[in-house]
C-alpha cells in the first residue's frame, strides 16, 4: 500500500476518504483472510491520530468488508456467499457444494405453547405443544445464522430427547420418513435481537437478514414446521430464484 496526500479542503470527512482508500486497496492488493496493517501504522501513512483511523476502519467492518477479532487484529471478510432460498434449500449441502464444512451447535431445545405466528402457520390451536429447537450454523467454523424451529409435537413425540445435532431435515427424513419442501419464505432486515449479536460474533448495530419460512410434507401439503433465521447480513447474499 503506497503513501497517499488527502485532500483536508475538498468538504469530505478525512475518516471518510481514508475509508475508500482502504476499500479500493482492500479490494485489489489484499485477499479473504489477510490482515489489514495496524492502526498505528495507518496513523503514520495517512498521518492521522488513531481515532481517525479507527472511524475508517469501521465504516468498513459495518458494510461487511472488514472484520474485527480480538486481540488478532482485523482482517479482510470473504465475499457474501450466495445462499438459494428453494422449495428444499438446505444449509449442509449449499456450503458443502462450495467446499466450506458446515457445522451446526444446538442451543435450545424444548417443548412449549404455539402462540401467535407460529400456531397459524401450522394450523395449530394455540397453546397447542410445539418442539422448538434453535440451532446455530457455521461454515468453516464461522457463524452464519441462527435458526429457531418450531415444529408440531404431536407429530414429532420423540424429537426432543432424539435429536442431537447435524441436519435437522435428513434426521426427519431418516426418522420419520417425513420429506419436507418449503412453499414461503419471508425476507426483512432488522437489529440483531437478545443475544443473537453475541452468538453470531457480530456488532449490535449491524443488520440481520430475517427469514420466516413455512415448510410442509412434500406428499400431503400438510405444515410441520416454522422456521425464523438470522443470517448475518455480510456473510450471505439471498439468491431467490423464481
Amino acid at each position: 500500500m503506497s503513501i497517499v496526500a488527502l485532500q483536508r479542503k475538498n468538504g469530505f470527512a478525512i475518516y471518510s476518504q481514508i475509508s475508500k482508500l482502504l476499500k479500493e486497496e482492500i479490494t485489489t492488493c489484499l485477499k479473504p483472510g489477510e490482515c489489514l496493517p495496524s492502526e498505528n501504522e495507518l496513523a503514520m501513512r495517512f498521518g492521522v491520530n488513531r481515532h481517525t483511523i479507527r472511524h475508517a476502519i469501521e465504516d468498513l467492518v459495518t458494510t461487511g468488508l472488514l472484520e474485527r477479532r480480538h486481540g488478532k487484529g482485523t482482517f479482510v471478510l470473504d465475499a457474501p456467499t450466495d445462499y438459494l432460498l428453494g422449495s428444499s434449500t438446505r444449509f449442509t449441502e449449499t456450503f458443502e457444494s462450495l467446499g466450506k464444512t458446515a457445522s451446526n451447535r444446538i442451543l435450545r431445545k424444548l417443548v412449549i405453547p404455539a402462540r401467535g405466528g407460529v400456531a397459524k402457520r401450522l394450523h395449530l390451536k394455540e397453546n397447542e405443544p410445539v418442539v422448538w429447537i434453535e440451532t446455530l450454523r457455521l461454515a468453516d467454523d464461522k457463524p452464519i445464522c441462527i435458526i429457531s424451529h418450531f415444529l408440531v409435537q404431536q407429530a414429532f413425540p420423540e424429537l426432543l430427547d432424539e435429536y442431537l445435532g447435524g441436519s435437522l431435515h435428513e434426521h426427519l427424513t431418516l426418522r420419520y420418513g417425513l420429506k419436507l419442501r418449503r412453499i414461503e419464505s419471508l425476507v426483512s432486515a432488522s437489529l440483531p435481537q437478545g443475544d443473537d449479536a453475541s452468538l453470531l460474533s457480530m456488532s449490535q448495530n449491524q443488520p440481520v437478514l430475517r427469514v420466516k419460512s413455512v415448510n410442509v410434507d412434500e406428499q400431503s401439503g400438510t405444515p410441520f414446521e416454522y422456521a425464523l433465521t438470522r443470517f448475518r447480513a455480510d456473510r450471505i447474499q439471498l439468491r431467490v430464484m423464481p
